[in-house]
């Protein structure tokens, strides 16, 4: 005769409970780089090239929000010029931006396999 399954699905074991608590520590570590990310884009980052000739501002979502060009640096016979004084503010001004989104996130991040 058989005495019947005695399997552990219906038994309670403190496996149900880490999982809960881990779940807990995940949300939790979310809220935080939420935190985080929405400071980040709020910062300004400015970005500059020519010796400051030209300068770029942009917010941490990479939106740019000024640029100022000194007068001098505009010569209407080299615009070329200008275009890559743009592009290079630019340029350094989401370097910035990166090197902090890595600085803040990176800890969050840190050890994970992708």
């Amino acid at each position: 005769m058989s005495k019947g399954f005695r399997g552990g699905f219906g038994q309670k074991s403190g496996g149900g409970n880490n999982m809960q608590k881990m779940m807990q520590q995940a949300q939790q570590l979310q809220r935080e780089m939420e935190k985080e990310q929405a400071a980040l884009s709020e910062t300004e980052f400015e970005g500059t090239a020519g010796g400051g000739m030209v300068r770029l501002t942009m917010n941490g979502a990479h939106k740019v929000t000024a640029i100022e060009i000194k007068p001098e640096v505009v010569d209407p016979d080299d615009v070329e010029m200008l275009q890559d004084l743009i592009v290079a503010a630019f340029n350094d001004c989401s370097e910035k931006i990166e090197a902090a989104s890595e600085e803040k996130m990176g800890k969050y991040t840190q050890g994970l396999p992708f």
